[in-house]
Order: structure tokens, then sequence, then C-alpha cells
């Protein structure tokens, strides 16, 4: 897979909830859109509170991310 040089719109993505995110919006709300798994070989995560700003990263470093997550190996995320 080649990844485009363009950045993504994240305007455009699809954006999930953290489970683990306040439900009524007012506390911790990650989110995180895969759309651009295949054209750009990135995943965005972002924050509810400061909406347009975001991180991209790999799959391979958010696959990272969420098995070192599970396992404990950071006190509190």
């Amino acid at each position: 897979m080649t990844p485009q040089t363009s950045a993504p719109d994240p305007s455009t993505a699809h954006w999930f909830k953290s489970t683990y995110s306040d439900p009524q919006g007012e506390g911790d709300c990650v989110q995180v859109a895969a759309d651009f798994l295949v054209s750009h070989d990135l995943v965005l995560i972002g924050d509810t509170k400061t909406p347009g700003t975001y991180l991209t990263v790999t799959p391979e470093a958010f696959a990272d991310f969420i098995s070192a997550t599970s396992s404990g190996e950071f006190d509190t995320v």
C-alpha cells in the first residue's frame, strides 16, 4: 500500500468516540477516524474538545498503543 502525499481532510472523516469517553460529552472524549487507512495509511486521533486538531499515526503505531493500553502499560489513559 502506498499512501498519498496529500494530507487527509478530517472534516470528511467518520469519527468514533472511545467507549471510555464521557457519555454526556463533557469530559475526556477521545475520537478516532480510520477512514484514511487505505488512501493515506493513517489513523486520525482527536479530542472532541478541540475540533480540527488531530494526530496522525500509522496503523501499526495505533495498534501498539491499543495493545500497551490494554495490557496496563500506562497507569491511566
